[in-house]
């Protein structure tokens, strides 16, 4: 059985000159081989990056245009929706206490824009250090004429992308909110 790297292949120009096939020669197969291969590695972290965008965007597109509603957090169904579990318990428990206590909870604003109110123009979202069950957000946009980033960290879970912390503009963070690192 010949092999096509025991062929000898012409030279450069193809003058009639033979050049001979070694063993460290790179096969047509093997550089489709391996593109192939490559393109199934990287279709994973881009699906990741595709699903994690999707999420970060329905939530900001709640709150475009002029009578938006935003994302009301009132309940604990709502409250796990956006937030991975240790986090959401958090943000329950704080809720409720002070509730019960007829005091303001801890997050007393909107942790998707770190404002009471809104008119938000211009969203951009850029997604970065994505890998197959995390990644992380970078939300810009301006609220009521000021310039607002807040990054999302995120986690993939069996129920789809969940936000594992939020962190605004004035260096404070959701899960510091709580006395968490």
């Amino acid at each position: 059985m010949r092999w096509a790297s025991d062929r000898p292949a012409p030279a450069a120009g193809g003058r009639g000159r033979v050049a001979k096939w070694g063993a460290g020669t790179v096969t047509r197969r093997a550089v489709v081989l391996a593109a192939i291969l490559a393109a199934a590695l990287a279709a994973p972290a881009r699906a990741a990056d595709a699903g994690a965008k999707a999420f970060v965007e329905t939530i900001y597109n709640a709150y475009k245009g002029k009578n938006s509603k935003g994302i009301p957090l009132a309940g604990d169904a709502a409250v796990r929706r956006y937030f991975e579990p240790k986090l959401a318990a958090l943000i329950i428990k704080d809720q409720k206490e002070a509730a019960r206590h007829g005091d303001v909870p801890a997050l007393d604003g909107d942790p998707f824009i770190n404002a009471q109110d809104w008119h938000i123009k211009g969203v951009d979202i850029a997604m970065h250090d994505v890998t197959g069950d995390k990644a992380g957000a970078t939300v810009s946009f301006h609220n009521l004429d000021v310039m607002t980033t807040v990054e999302l960290d995120l986690v993939r879970l069996r129920d789809g992308w969940r936000i594992a912390d939020i962190a605004w503009d004035d260096k404070r963070t959701l899960k510091g909110l709580y006395g968490k690192p």
